[in-house]
């Protein structure tokens, strides 16, 4: 099977949307012959694994770099990036990125040189693949698409601080964009990153049920699933403690300064004030304030600050914590909940977006967004509880493991080649099946 995948955003060597690119491609490569065409931001890092898979890199023009230099700045305050703002503001850096692929890829679709075509990143519904105007032929599939949660209700004063009054822009560019609906009615199968965003397109967009089919973006790459008995060892090694983690980008949405209050609450109704170590790792606009949170709280003894780390020792971090902390009130994608499972650790988190549904009440313990307070609270109950028994700590980080295997990259390249097939097949009238089945 021929593939085209269209993903502006894939790179092993970042972080987010570009690694997930990156994910998807691999494991689509395993079951594909598959053509990619990127944005050459992406050809180093991609070059040293291309092997004979073709390639082409879609480089910007003189006014592009330019405009990406410019909204970058008009969409920064403060150190803090207006994300309503550079959304929107960068639906010119997507056209031109996508009148190339138009330009580069119509006439090969005509003739026929794929099976599928692919269209992936970015993952925001807000942009649309006008080279769907050419896949009269074959099937076109789009996604994961995910994003658009909105801020609880109880959390509108943190939404501010995240710019949500600019939120109307994205109603707006819906009506704005030339093509964007247009994308939409054209798939033929739309893979969606939550339940929340399924729901969404759905409604907004008016597209049918049965086009639409849920399939998180982010999935666990197989370093991050330990032996059993190598996680258990790394954790009794420090038996006196109970190791809490978070990990995350440190801005007012995730919740790190409510964590924060929660150990200091634990701490004032604790007479062992040194069972409890918290970790955090990464950096943002908070972090300066988040320390110095830290400091008046009185818990410098308990809380270390990492700044950013490399990936892959992410995996580290998390086989030898005990819980894994993440209050984050706006969350639609979260790879780290998975990867926190995958190595047995228990998640508590705020339910609300893609979080809520990795996280079961069979393995994990998922909060009310029902205000600042109530968070606070109830995430010093269950660390207490968790931190005094042991037996449903563990019990909750072995069913963690086995919820985690449905999130493993190779599952979920099994599934889209599955996906792939029938597409294929049900396009071409070999076999009439629902492609969502």
């Amino acid at each position: 099977m021929k593939a085209l995948l269209v993903i502006e955003s894939c790179n092993p060597e970042f972080s987010s949307v570009p690694l997930v690119g990156y994910y998807f491609y691999e494991q689509t490569s395993k079951f594909c012959d598959v053509t990619l065409v990127t944005h050459c931001r992406n050809r180093e890092a991609l070059e040293k694994i291309r092997g004979e898979r073709e390639i082409i890199y879609i480089t910007p023009g003189a006014f592009e770099n330019f405009y990406y230099r410019a909204i970058v700045k008009l969409s920064t305050l403060r150190g803090q990036v207006i994300w309503p703002l550079r959304h929107a503001l960068q639906f010119p850096i997507y056209h031109f990125f996508d009148k190339a692929v138009v330009s580069l890829f119509r006439h090969r679709i005509k003739n026929r040189e794929f099976d599928i075509v692919h269209a992936m990143t970015p993952m925001m519904p807000r942009y649309p693949y006008n080279i769907s105007k050419y896949c009269n032929d074959i099937p076109f599939l789009m996604g994961p698409v995910n994003g658009g949660v909105p801020f609880p209700d109880a959390f509108k004063k943190t939404g501010r601080k995240e710019f949500s009054a600019l939120y109307f822009l994205r109603s707006i560019g819906r009506w704005l964009i030339p093509g964007y609906h247009a994308t939409y009615k054209r798939a033929d199968l739309i893979l969606s990153g939550s339940t929340y965003t399924k729901d969404w397109i759905e409604k907004n967009l008016r597209v049918s049920k049965t086009k639409l089919a849920l399939m998180y973006e982010n999935g666990v790459p197989d370093n991050f699933y330990r032996p059993q008995q190598e996680v258990n060892g790394e954790r009794e090694a420090s038996q006196n403690d109970i190791r809490l983690l978070f990990v995350g980008r440190l801005e007012p949405y995730k919740g790190c300064d409510m964590l924060l209050e929660a150990i200091h609450k634990i701490v004032q109704e604790s007479s062992n004030r040194h069972r409890l170590q918290l970790t955090i790792v990464g950096d943002g606009s908070q972090r300066t304030e988040l320390q110095q949170t830290s400091k008046k709280l009185a818990l410098d003894d308990i809380v270390t600050f990492t700044g950013n780390i490399p990936h892959q020792e992410v995996a580290e971090h998390l086989s030898q914590s005990d819980l894994f902390c993440f209050p984050s009130i706006r969350e639609f994608g979260g790879a780290v909940v998975m990867e926190a499972m995958a190595c047995g650790t228990p998640c508590i988190v705020v339910d609300n977006g893609g979080i809520g549904e990795y996280v079961t009440e069979k393995d994990g313990i998922k909060i009310a967004p029902l205000g600042r307070k109530h968070v606070i609270d109830s995430l010093a109950k269950a660390i207490t509880h968790l931190r005094d028994d042991p037996e449903a700590r563990h019990r909750l980080a072995e069913q963690a493991r086995m919820r985690a295997n449905e999130f493993s990259w190779s599952v979920k390249g099994k599934e889209l080649s599955q996906i792939y097939s029938v597409l294929v097949a049900h396009k071409s009238g070999v076999e009439q099946v629902d492609p969502v089945s």
